[in-house]
C-alpha cells in the first residue's frame, strides 16, 4: 500500500478520538497484543487490528471507512482485554462503522445485516457448544462443520 502523504487527513484520529469508544485510538504505540490475540487476524491474514489503528493515526481516513476492515471484527473484545494502553480496539470498529456509515461509505441497511449475522453466529456457536458441554470432563474429538450442521438443521426443525 503506497501511502501519499498530502492525501492523509490529519484530523481523522481527532474525529475517531472524538466518537464514543475511540477516546484512547491516540494512546496506541503498536505492540501488537490486539492482533497476536485477535480470532479473526487468526483465520484472515488481511485482518490487522495494529495496521488499522496505524491507518487511522496516519490519517486515512478514505482507505479505513472504505474498507472491509471495520465489519469483519466479530466484536469479542478479546484484544481489549490484551490491550496495555486500553485502547477499546472493538470500540474503536464500532466508532469506525458508525464514521463511515454517517460519512456516505456504507448504507445504512448494511449495519442491520451484520447485526443479523453477529447474532445469527452467535445462536449457532451457542447451540454448537451446548451440543458438546455434557462431554466436557472427557477427551473428545469435535468437527466443527458437522456440529453446526447439526446446529442448522435443529433451528430449520423449529421453523
Amino acid at each position: 500500500m503506497t501511502i501519499v502523504l498530502n492525501e492523509l487527513d490529519t484530523k481523522f484520529k481527532y474525529d475517531v478520538a472524538a466518537e464514543p469508544g475511540g477516546e484512547n485510538v491516540k494512546l496506541c504505540f503498536a505492540c501488537g497484543l490486539c492482533t497476536a490475540s485477535c480470532p479473526v487476524a487468526d483465520i484472515d491474514s488481511e485482518y490487522n487490528p495494529r495496521r488499522i489503528i496505524r491507518m487511522v493515526l496516519l490519517g486515512m481516513r478514505k482507505e479505513v471507512l472504505s474498507s472491509n476492515l471495520p465489519w469483519l471484527c466479530s466484536q469479542c473484545y478479546t484484544c481489549q482485554a490484551h490491550c496495555p494502553q486500553s485502547v477499546d480496539f472493538a470500540d474503536v470498529m464500532k466508532a469506525l462503522r458508525d464514521m463511515a456509515v454517517r460519512e456516505g461509505y456504507v448504507h445504512p441497511s448494511f449495519v442491520k445485516k451484520i447485526k443479523e449475522i453477529d447474532a445469527f453466529s452467535q445462536e449457532l456457536r451457542n447451540h454448537m457448544v451446548r451440543s458438546i458441554v455434557g462431554q466436557k470432563s472427557e477427551e473428545i474429538k469435535v468437527d466443527a462443520a458437522r456440529l453446526a450442521e447439526e446446529a442448522l438443521e435443529k433451528e430449520k426443525a423449529k421453523v
